[in-house]
Formats: structure tokens, C-alpha cells, sequence
């Protein structure tokens, strides 16, 4: 299956460089705010990526001033005045549920790198990807209570799993926003950089990570990502399968040789 051609003006784009593949938000004067051109976008470049053996890391970015602001209120807003709102969002959520559906099981490791702005959607966005690295004035909005709505777009899912329930509640009815520092000290954001590092850096990370063979990145995300609610027995159960899959890999046999050769 052929990579899909991004063109310029496409909701989100997609580039290919080895084995890193980094989809960009595309939607710079909305702040890159999710429609649903863009959600169907996300959904087709995310199919193509896991599906695509030789990738190993994806990173998703924003193109201009944010990473993105969440849901369109515009799109959303006419929605409710016309009465249409149950169709709209829904069509709109199927796309972008999917997406976040594919980022989360795909054996490969997704980082979101963020700036400027992350908020509701956008900011569930950032932290449902396997880890983030943000620029140290990143700002991070829940928005949703202030709009009178809960979260959507995979935002209970990442930040629960990582934070808690206790302060998951915090974050979503008692901060109007927190900080990059906040959100690292907060196990969420993996690394904090200045603002003009953070290409340089997001792709130094991507690239240490690319360097994990397949295997080792499958199996330890499905056994990170499953572990929470999986009876010890069966937990133990998927590591000894999944660790015996690894060990019959070429990279595995290869980086054992070269362990062994280096202690004696």
C-alpha cells in the first residue's frame, strides 16, 4: 500500500523519514482545531502508519502558533443552534475516536510534540499519545467545564492512566490551565525544552526511540497499556509470551552476541 501524497493545504499531512513518520496538524489559522476534515484525515494517515512495518515511531506536531485548541466550536456551535448537534459531533468523533483508537494499539510509539497551546481535545491529544515532549511555555487548557461539557478525544484515557483519578479531576474542573513544568512534574509530559529546541528535540527523541527493535516496542506497550486491568496470572502470562517472541527475533539474537562478547 502506498504511502498517501500529502498536499499542502490538506487538513493534516503526513512525511516519512526512515523509520519516523510525523502527521502535523494543518490547519494553522484555526489552530489547528479539530473538523471533521481534519479527524477523517487523522483516521486515514494513522491506518496507513500501522500498517506499515517498517515505521517505529510516529510524532504528531502542529503547523503554526499551536498545537491545537481542540474541537471546532465554530463547526460545533452552529451545530447546536440548528439543533443537528447529536449528528454532527457524532460523525465527527467516530472519525477521531478511531484515530485515537489506532495511535493507542499500534505496535509502534507515538510522541506528540507540543507548543504553543493544547487544549480540550487537543490537550487529550497530546497526553493519549505514549509520551510528549512540549516546549517549556507550552500551555496546557482543559477548557471542557468552563463550556459545560466533559471531556472527549481520548482525554480521560490518557490522563487518568497517567495522573489518577484524583488529580484527573483537578485537571479537568479546577485548572483553567497549567504549564509544561506542571505537566511534567505531573508524570505527563516526558521533557520540557525551550521553544526553539523543541524540533531538534523532538526529533533526537524519535530517533533514540526508532532505535528499540519492533518487537521490544509492540510487546512492551501492550503489556504497559493492559497491565492496570489484567489479573497478576494473566499479566505474567502475556510477559512470558510476549518476552519469548522477542527472543526469537534476529535483533534479539544480535544484541545478545554483542552483550556476551563485551563481558568476557
Amino acid at each position: 500500500m502506498p504511502a498517501p501524497v500529502s498536499k499542502p493545504d490538506d487538513p493534516a499531512l503526513l512525511r516519512i523519514d526512515g523509520p519516523i513518520a510525523t502527521i502535523t496538524l494543518n490547519r494553522p489559522t484555526a489552530f489547528n482545531s479539530i473538523n471533521l476534515p481534519i479527524a477523517q484525515k487523522l483516521e486515514q494517515l494513522a491506518a496507513y502508519i500501522e500498517g506499515d512495518s517498517a515505521i517505529r515511531v510516529v510524532v504528531i506536531e502542529g503547523e503554526g502558533r499551536a498545537f491545537s485548541a481542540g474541537g471546532d466550536l465554530q463547526t460545533i456551535g452552529a451545530a447546536a443552534e440548528a439543533g443537528t448537534v447529536t449528528p454532527v459531533v457524532g460523525e465527527l468523533l467516530k472519525h477521531y475516536h478511531a484515530f485515537i483508537e489506532i495511535i493507542r494499539r499500534m505496535p509502534k510509539i507515538s510522541l506528540s510534540s507540543v507548543h504553543g497551546s493544547a487544549a480540550g481535545a487537543g490537550m487529550g491529544l497530546a497526553f493519549v499519545t505514549d509520551l510528549c515532549i512540549a516546549a517549556e511555555d507550552a500551555k496546557f487548557t482543559p477548557a471542557y467545564a468552563k463550556i459545560g461539557v466533559s471531556p472527549d478525544g481520548g482525554s480521560t484515557v490518557g490522563i487518568v492512566g497517567t495522573v489518577g483519578s484524583r488529580r484527573a479531576l483537578q485537571i479537568f474542573l479546577a485548572e483553567d490551565n497549567f504549564t509544561a513544568q506542571q505537566a511534567h512534574e505531573w508524570g505527563l509530559v516526558a521533557k520540557t525544552v525551550p521553544a526553539a529546541d523543541l524540533k531538534a528535540a523532538t526529533r533526537q527523541l524519535a530517533e533514540r526511540l526508532a532505535q528499540n527493535p519492533p518487537a521490544a516496542i509492540a510487546g512492551t506497550k501492550q503489556l504497559v497499556y493492559q497491565a492496570a486491568a489484567t489479573p497478576v496470572k494473566q499479566q505474567l502470562d502475556a510477559e512470558e509470551h510476549k518476552i519469548v517472541m522477542a527472543m526469537n527475533t534476529e535483533e534479539f539474537r544480535t544484541a545478545v552476541k554483542k552483550f556476551t562478547s563485551k563481558s568476557k
